[in-house]
């Protein structure tokens, strides 16, 4: 289970750079990571290979503590390994940094990891609260790796909310979690923890697959970081909407509300932008997200919509859009009208969603990630698609007849070949 921390070296070289800035600038902080493993007493499960969970746990951490960068800064805390009574208030609060976060001393961890025994309650979001304090608000990527086999057993304060908190204070803070043969319930707090910031979930059910997994994300590492998108506000209008060149951009909407922004377009470019919103929290069935592109004026040019029913981590939506002869007549015309050229060259996106929630939608929003590009405008259709028009129709008709015509000549002549035979 431990084997998640593989994710550290998959991560570890992510910087707080926004999406817009020079790829070349060098990080004035290592990325921190701090591992937080469940020690509690149901780790004791022989389930896994016929051994305890915590014993093959331990080997994998083994593994990637070997493998990780020597730039990472780790740090350990654990749940459960302390307090051994019923004393529910006690075990809930149990909970403790066993390595600082620090430059890695790999002799350092395995022996802290190997003194561990499973012992006591899951107390994940105070666990989590206290990580995100170990590693502090300064510095570059900050991750929380959260290992573990079982569900919170101490709410509150919940998980799930713990993890929007910390999403909600833009501190660049990502949660990846990874649950040892996790049941229903489980499985599905942890995606909300992991979506909710941003980072991944994970399940292990053999060692065997503790081991692929560790590989998978060590040789991951060599891979360039994904960019860091830069953090925005939405407006609640296209006049206070703030203006976005080519990148890629977070925000958070809540249940129902609608989200803003504006996009300068010159002549010549096309605009192509997408959506993406996380489904952190329990929704209704049958929802959706729209993005719309308007101009300043609110007239639509384009729309992209995806919906879903039942259950989506993620939902999302694009379009593309270039001003083509229609729009330049349209444009003509409202000037003729005194209305500014603006128009079309200020594309405004909106993003609004068709969520329903038996909850109070609360603070803070879904967290969502636009992504904006400009490029030369194409004279290709924006998708491929029937054709128009009673021309298309007639030669539809007059294919399906010629068709029609040979298939019969076809089948006669067959039939008297076969009767003659």
């Amino acid at each position: 289970m431990l084997v998640l921390v593989g994710m550290i070296s998959a991560l570890w070289a992510i910087g707080d750079a926004p999406a817009y800035a020079d790829e070349g600038e060098p990080e004035a902080v290592p990325p921190s990571v701090e591992l937080v493993l469940d020690v509690s007493g149901s780790m004791r499960a022989k389930d896994i290979d016929g051994e305890t969970r915590i014993a093959v746990a331990k080997r994998a951490f083994g593994q990637v503590v070997d493998a990780l960068p020597e730039t990472t800064q780790l740090g350990i805390r654990v749940l459960g390994a302390t307090y051994p009574g019923d004393d529910k208030k006690k075990g809930c609060q149990d909970t403790q940094q066993i390595v600082p976060v620090g430059p890695v001393d790999r002799g350092q961890a395995k022996a802290a990891i190997a003194k561990l025994k499973p012992t006591g309650f899951t107390p994940i979001g105070l666990a989590l609260r206290r990580a995100a304090e170990d590693l502090g608000t300064a510095g570059s990527a900050r991750r929380i790796v959260l290992i573990t086999d079982g569900e919170d057993t101490c709410t509150p304060p919940d998980p799930c909310a713990v993890a929007r908190e910390l999403a909600a204070k833009g501190t660049k803070l990502v949660v990846d979690t990874l649950g040892l043969t996790p049941d229903q319930k489980t499985r599905k707090q942890l995606v909300c923890i992991s979506t909710a910031t941003g980072g991944t979930f994970a399940s292990a059910k053999s060692e065997q697959e503790l081991t692929d997994r560790v590989q998978q994300l060590v040789d991951r590492a060599a891979v360039p970081p994904p960019v860091t998108p830069a953090a925005v506000t939405g407006a609640k209008s296209c006049e206070q909407a703030p203006a976005l060149s080519p990148g890629v951009y977070s925000d958070r909407e809540r249940i129902g509300e609608h989200r803003y922004y504006r996009v300068p377009l010159q002549p010549g470019q096309e605009l192509r932008a997408s959506v993406s919103v996380a489904l952190d929290r329990p929704i209704n069935r049958d929802y959706g997200v729209l993005l719309k592109a308007v101009t300043a004026n609110g007239r639509e040019l384009v729309r992209g919509l995806d919906a879903a029913s039942g259950r989506a981590d993620v939902i999302s939506s694009g379009l593309r859009w270039s001003a083509g002869k229609a729009e330049e007549e349209k444009a003509g015309e409202e000037e003729k009208a005194g209305e500014a050229e603006q128009a079309i060259t200020e594309v405004c996106l909106i993003v609004s969603n068709s969520f329903a929630s038996s909850t109070p939608a609360a603070a803070p929003g879904m967290p969502l990630e636009l992504s904006i590009d400009t490029v030369a405008a194409s004279t290709a259709p924006d998708a491929p698609g029937l054709g128009r028009g009673w021309l298309f129709l007639l030669v539809l008709i007059v294919a399906g007849l010629i068709a029609g015509v040979l298939a019969g000549w076809l089948t006669r002549w067959w039939v008297a070949t076969w009767r003659e035979n």
